[in-house]
């Protein structure tokens, strides 16, 4: 049985087509993936992930149970600040990627793949330490996340909180959006500027569509999976089960930022230490196809020569610049950019080059 958010009965309403995703039945597109892309990127549209995860941590060990568990540097947060991070297994792979919300002294959440939510809170629960505490309220919260250029004017007409300064990676508790009780986050998983709404999961389908009309005049859309999937593909945001996953490390990843080894120890710290000291043998990089052909995850990657070097992790046309690009996990001998490679398409193997990323940044 298909596990299924609070929004699942309007889906219909708006158009939805749903999948399997993860053993989540959710809308892969509503009125199309390149609509829903260039709402995002030009205008607006509106996500619901209510299947992601959300954890409180509490409790006077709640601090160092988490700089144990994850990469970056918790006490570097103040209240009302988050940060992303990973959770990683002594070996360097990594449990999850998440997000960290620290509510008061004390007092955090965690948001982390939807996929991955019973494993994560295993982990933690076989990692706990002294006094921390660790609550699964996944089922009872929703989430909507408001994306695109024109989302801080949607939502002002819906809030009166000070949304217009409230900075990225910042969030504010207890806001009143429409009537409707949220914690209000600006993170965004688009490469675009955007919000996310943390709610009771009873209020879902009236805030969803509140927000719909209040956005209609700045060509606010409802957008689907495959939408949110370019989106973060062009930004180089990675996705786990993809760019990250049990044998990958964050550092062969390009996540070195989020890798805070001067904090103190937490687990896959040496390992993960000895590819910084030493380097990694493989590196994610950015391929764009020379020949015609479009590189698909688990495309098999060669070298000029031949040999096997890697695979593609995601890969499409690009909806924003109409090129055929991919990220693919390489050996680091073939990461400088303007390598060619070649792709493994339908037995054929297909010219491509190594190129920069991320393929899209929005304009400051």
């Amino acid at each position: 049985m298909l596990k299924r958010t609070p929004l699942f009965p309007v889906y219909a309403e708006y158009g939805a087509r749903v999948i399997d995703f993860g053993g989540w039945e959710l809308p892969v597109q509503f009125t199309g993936i390149q609509k829903e892309h260039d709402a995002v990127r030009q205008q607006a549209g509106l996500f619901d992930v209510s299947h992601m995860g959300e954890v409180r941590v509490t409790g006077e060990d709640a601090l160092p149970f988490l700089q144990k568990i994850t990469t970056n540097d918790v006490a570097k947060l103040e209240n009302g600040q988050c940060q992303y991070s990973l959770m990683c297994y002594p070996d360097g792979g990594v449990v999850d990627d998440l997000l960290v919300y620290k509510l008061s002294d004390n007092n955090y959440m965690l948001v982390i793949n939807a996929s991955n939510i019973d494993k994560d809170v295993a982990w933690m629960q076989q990692n706990l330490i002294g006094r921390t505490e660790i609550s699964n309220i996944s089922d009872e919260t929703a989430m909507l996340a408001l994306q695109g250029p024109h989302a801080e004017r949607i939502l002002a007409k819906l809030t009166d909180a000070p949304i217009q300064t409230l900075k990225t990676f910042r969030f504010l508790t207890d806001v009143k959006v429409a009537g409707i009780n949220a914690l209000l986050s600006r993170t965004g998983y688009t490469g675009e500027d955007g919000f996310e709404l943390y709610i009771d999961g009873h209020d879902a389908v009236q805030l969803w569509k509140l927000l719909l009309e209040a956005g209609q005049e700045q060509g606010l859309v409802p957008a689907g999976l495959g939408a949110r999937d370019t989106l973060r593909f062009e930004a180089r945001l990675p996705l786990y089960g993809q760019e990250l996953t049990q044998d990958i490390s964050p550092l062969e990843a390009g996540l070195t930022y989020f890798v805070k080894l001067d904090k103190g120890d937490f687990i896959g710290r040496d390992v993960i230490a000895g590819h910084k000291a030493n380097g990694t043998p493989r590196k994610l990089v950015g391929i764009e196809m020379i020949e015609r052909g479009i590189p698909r995850p688990h495309y098999k990657v060669f070298s000029t020569e031949g040999a096997p070097i890697g695979e593609v992790t995601t890969g499409t046309q690009s909806p924003t610049f109409k090129t055929n690009v991919g990220l693919a996990l390489i050996d680091s001998a073939y990461s400088a950019l303007g390598t060619e490679v070649n792709v493994e398409i339908r037995g054929a193997q297909v010219k491509a080059k190594v190129v920069a990323t991320p393929f899209y940044k929005r304009k400051p």
